[in-house]
């Protein structure tokens, strides 16, 4: 392992999605954004939906939309555990768009029948592929 990197593991209940040395990890805490490097303190904490930033040892950032889920940091190793998750690079940006308008279109409907909170959480994960399929670096 590099001398300032530590590792990194993403899993969903599908596949495990990243597993690699990084030098930081930015998650996005329910509380706000949390940060990781090397020798952090121990820590378990819970996500909520949006961008997890990682920069590897190679000094490349990447971007991971989640859609909540757990981080455990213990012996500079960090265990994220989430309920989705799709790298930036492999988000079909159209697809995400289309999905942020059919949630934008139902939030804007006054009907009874809409269940408003499912559509503000599509609205969140489709903002979110958004912002993780913006261009790396």
């Amino acid at each position: 392992m590099a001398d300032n990197t530590f590792m990194v593991e993403l899993v969903t209940p599908e596949q495990i999605l990243l597993r690699d040395e990084v030098q930081f990890m930015v998650a996005p805490g329910a509380e706000g954004e949390l940060g990781f490097m090397k020798n952090h303190a121990p820590l378990v904490a819970s996500l909520k939906i949006g961008v997890l930033r990682y920069k590897d040892a190679t000094g490349t950032q990447h971007k991971i939309a989640l859609s909540g889920g757990f981080v455990e940091v213990v012996d500079n190793a960090a265990r994220v555990l989430a309920e989705t998750a799709e790298k930036g690079a492999d988000i079909d940006i159209l697809r995400a768009k289309a999905s942020k308008e059919r949630a934008e279109k139902r939030l804007s409907q006054q009907d009874d029948n809409i269940n408003y909170a499912r559509a503000h959480m599509s609205l969140q994960r489709a903002v979110t592929r958004l912002k993780a399929a913006e261009a790396q670096g």
